[in-house]
């Protein structure tokens, strides 16, 4: 089976590298691909400078834009599996080959990594969690399926995932609500546990001035998606 790695990139210019040495060495499985959301930094230049397999975009789409851009180029070159990860280090390739493993064996639409079924490895700030497990909550009382990590960006699924995520992805914050728009269309969707890291380097896009719009913004998007 063909299988890529999808790996959003803006402004990781000190975590890029790492995080493709990572994927080289731990997933050699995997073809993979580095998105380029319009770095205003080093990004692109350290990318072609050691020939790492990379998609520039013009402009900034948001890493809404930039993931659907990788499953778009992952449908058309006839993947049968994409994954996508972060590109600021936090995910390790080491769980991907055997959560393509769990996606072929139990014939499921999409696997998420979750750092909260055995809380090992880098747990995140007590608000963030906290703002996890709201949406857990959320989710298990309007689609009836216990999401532990619904913000998590370590997350593989088959072509028919693809197909749905081409036509139509959110921009901003998009793993929450897509992962409800699967619930909603009854896709089988699981989880298996993950060790991540803190990120090495960069800052995040959901700084705390952020935080209460990203909250507002998920939940309207995750309700408005079970009452279509």
């Amino acid at each position: 089976m063909k299988r890529l790695i999808i790996i959003p990139a803006y402004n990781e210019q000190d975590s890029i590298l790492d995080t493709v040495r990572d994927v080289e060495k731990n997933a050699p499985g995997f073809d993979y691909v580095v998105v380029n959301d319009c770095s205003g930094d080093d990004t692109l230049k350290i990318c072609r400078e050691h020939h790492i397999h990379v998609l520039d975009l013009p402009i900034n789409l948001g890493i809404g834009g930039a993931v659907q851009t990788g499953y778009l180029y992952a449908y058309r070159n006839g993947y049968d599996i994409a994954v996508q990860i972060d590109g600021d280090g936090q995910h390790d390739a080491s769980y991907l080959e055997m959560m393509a493993e769990k996606l072929v064996s139990e014939d499921l639409d999409m696997v998420i990594g979750s750092r909260f079924i055995n809380n090992e490895g880098f747990q995140s700030s007590w608000i963030r969690r906290s703002g996890i497990h709201f949406f857990t909550l959320l989710m298990r009382g309007l689609f009836g399926t216990t999401i532990t990590d619904a913000t998590s960006g370590m997350r593989l699924c088959n072509r028919r995932t693809m197909e749905l995520f081409i036509r139509d992805y959110p921009r901003d914050y998009p793993e929450p609500e897509t992962v409800a728009r699967l619930l909603r269309h009854k896709y089988k969707v699981k989880e298996v546990p993950v060790k991540m890291r803190e990120r090495s380097g960069g800052v995040s896009s959901i700084s705390p001035r952020k935080s209460i719009y990203y909250m507002i913004k998920v939940t309207l998007a995750i309700l408005v998606e079970r009452l279509r």
